[in-house]
């Protein structure tokens, strides 16, 4: 008894300085389908198996904890799902009863992943979507130029120099946002916006130009195709042209022309031809399959295909009274003022000549302070992580108008299983550097302008890390691309506690998943490193797409050895990765998909759980032997090592027991296993 005791005691401590216990239960290996692909492959993700709990007493016999976990099972399967035609896959999964930071810090480094109290994580030999944790180290951080515009945007619609008029919402709306409370609002409608009979001709006129202009370029697009100026035999992006708001137009004093239709799909197209040939295994095979001259498309760049487009859509614009140009990879549509025949953007400000920027801001400003009205003020509430009416307002709001959930799946008990339950074991501050002012553990960093809940990121600070876990924000604020500004903030929080606690150095983003396009926006932020699947060692991300490139899944660190294999595989030039981040900057246009990698993992519809004959045997190489007498298990408030419980079963059962153990230890590491104390379900 003493000795139990004092392995009880040992458990305590062991997993982080006396900051709490680790007790995980097994619930065995989970099939279930993918949501990241399209095809009817098989994947998995694997784990060790429910164990036959008959040796065992019982230790969670109550029916309301077994409702708990079959629930939460449930929850997890449906919601991290979107795919309609899906793939299997299988997921190592464990119940956190409890977690401290330390332990969750080395299961993140394990390529785990937490949702709710219930941990995962993918068996990236046997997955169709392999899935690689991403990190990068916030002092190293280089915001990109897209990052940049997202946060001068944000600073725009604060000092009120952001036109909002063509986000669906009215600035009157918006300004008044905070008078209204939107904890009341969880079942309203969102209000429409009223226009004048003069504003919707606008709005009217400006679509068709849009669509106009959109289909003249595809119809350029398919002319340079058939000329041999563009590649042929490949599936090219649609053009979409889109109108310049005011704020952003720039007056051109020499000609008197204004900015009005901008579109980028010469970047689009030069991503599909780079892409294509990444694709083909040899270079040769490329050149036959894109037709046409050859050496043009191998010096194709966004500006290039740009001015090739242009070239054809002079004359067209000149007859509508526009001119055309390229710039810097985009086709700019320019009207000149005094005569805008093809449409008329905005409304009249009784002055031919725009303001400039500066003189603008100072103008918003004075015309704000003479009317009562300042610019508008954010705040970032960090709360330790628990049930907020208004936070569930917001997510409710944000999973049936963005993700199309249906109301009947949007309930608060699902809402507390997935982003406010939590496993880990709070750390307070004490004040000598080895933990930050705000603490170790779950939070939801809110996003509040003059009072209103814009957006929640679901966050855990841990001793190396923060690690960014979701983000739900108000659709009438789309138009702020709050899941790029939200990561951004996050990787200044890490910055500046960095300074209150050195160790916390690094933000990790999730699943980086290579496969699957949309989900390489983490690439985005730069320098990023992801997790080698079977060593656990960090590659720069630079290092690592060129061997996902070849294939899937990669052993990451074995980089130096495939470098030997072919010298040419690893050289990244400046110039290739800026085209890379140009590359993703377009991919990431869309903001809906930022954080959301947590509702993507597995599914609830076809879950089950898997056999050993289903399962197969694995390849992948151990590369330190489990110490199975070493792995902690509780019994009855006990916690003995499984070598004071091996001589208690004979060895029919020893050798089923022990194969249980085996997988749950190689899952999580020989350490973790002697450091988390294990129970049966």
């Amino acid at each position: 008894m003493a000795d139990a005791k004092k392995m009880r005691s040992e458990a305590s401590t062991s997993g982080g300085g006396g900051r709490g216990e680790s007790v995980v239960g097994d619930v065995g290996r989970r099939k279930s389908t993918c949501g990241y692909c399209k095809s009817g492959a098989r994947t998995s993700v694997s784990h060790g198996e429910c164990i036959d709990c008959s040796w065992l007493p019982d230790l969670y016999d109550s029916a309301v904890e077994l409702l708990n976990k079959f629930l939460m099972l449930l929850f997890v399967w449906r919601e991290l799902c979107f795919s309609v035609i899906r793939c299997w896959m299988r997921i190592v999964g464990l119940w956190a009863h409890s977690l401290t930071v330390d332990d969750y810090q080395a299961l993140l480094d394990r390529g785990w992943r937490r949702s709710g109290c219930f941990l995962y994580k993918p068996d990236m030999e046997k997955t169709c979507c392999p899935s690689y944790t991403i990190r990068l180290k916030a002092a190293d951080f280089v915001p990109s130029k897209e990052q940049v515009r997202v946060s001068k945007k944000m600073q725009r619609f604060l000092n009120r120099t952001l036109d909002v008029t063509t986000t669906g919402k009215s600035a009157n709306e918006l300004n008044s946002a905070a008078a209204s409370s939107s904890g009341d609002n969880c079942e309203k409608k969102s209000a429409t916006v009223d226009s004048s009979k003069v504003d919707g001709k606008d709005k009217d006129k400006t679509g068709q130009s849009v669509h106009f202009l959109s289909d003249q370029i595809d119809k350029t697009v398919e002319l340079c195709v058939e000329s041999g100026e563009l590649p042929a035999n490949i599936q090219l992006p649609k053009a979409s042209v889109k109108q310049v708001t005011p704020a952003k137009r720039k007056l051109q004093a020499e000609n008197s022309e204004e900015l009005m239709f901008s579109c980028n799909v010469a970047f689009q197209i030069v991503a599909t031809i780079r892409r294509l040939k990444k694709e083909v295994e040899h270079v040769k095979s490329v050149e036959h399959g894109l037709g046409g001259n050859k050496d043009a498309v191998s010096d194709l760049s966004p500006q290039k295909t740009a001015e090739i487009l242009v070239s054809h859509l002079k004359p067209l614009a000149q007859s509508h009274g526009l001119s055309v140009r390229a710039c810097n990879g985009h086709i700019n549509f320019y009207s000149a003022i005094e005569k805008a025949d093809l449409v008329e953007v905005g409304r009249s400000t009784g002055s031919k000549t725009p303001l400039s920027d500066a003189d603008a801001n100072k103008r918003t400003l004075k015309k704000n302070t003479e009317g009562g009205s300042q610019e508008r003020r954010i705040e970032l509430r960090l709360n330790k992580s628990s049930f907020d009416y208004e936070e569930y307002c917001l997510y409710r709001k944000y999973q049936l108008r963005v993700h199309n959930d249906t109301p009947e799946h949007v309930t608060e008990s699902s809402y507390k299983r997935f982003l406010v339950d939590t496993p880990l074991v709070y750390v307070p501050p004490n004040g000598d550097g080895s933990v930050p002012p705000c603490g170790f553990g779950s939070f939801h960093q809110q996003y509040v302008v003059d009072g209103k809940l814009i957006a929640v990121g679901v966050i855990d600070i841990l001793p190396k890390c923060l690690s960014s876990k979701y983000l739900f924000w108000d659709p009438d604020y789309a138009f702020l691309s709050l899941g790029k500004y939200s990561a951004l903030e996050e990787i200044k929080c890490v910055q500046v506690n960095q300074v209150h606690c050195p160790m916390l150095q690094y933000y990790y983003l999730g699943y980086y998943i290579h496969s699957c396009s949309k989900m390489r926006y983490k690439a985005a932020y730069r320098p990023s490193e992801l997790l080698c699947p079977l060593r656990y060692e960090w590659v720069p991300y630079d290092i690592a797409k060129p061997l996902l490139d070849r294939k899937k899944y990669m052993v990451l660190s074995d980089h130096a050895t495939l470098q030997n294999e072919d010298s040419s595989l690893l050289k990244v030039s400046d110039g290739h990765m800026e085209e890379q981040q140009n590359e993703l900057d377009q991919e990431t246009t869309d903001d809906v998909g930022m954080h959301d990698d947590e509702m993507t993992e597995l599914d609830s519809d076809s879950s089950d759980v898997e056999s050993d004959s289903e399962v197969g045997a694995s390849t992948t190489v151990v590369l330190d032997d489990a110490d199975l007498d070493n792995v902690l298990i509780g019994i009855r408030g006990l916690r003995l090592r499984y070598k004071d419980l091996k001589h208690a079963f004979d060895p029919s059962q020893r050798k089923f027991l022990e194969t249980q153990l085996e997988r749950y230890a190689i899952a999580v590491g020989t350490e973790l296993s002697g450091q988390m104390v294990y129970t049966a379900g």
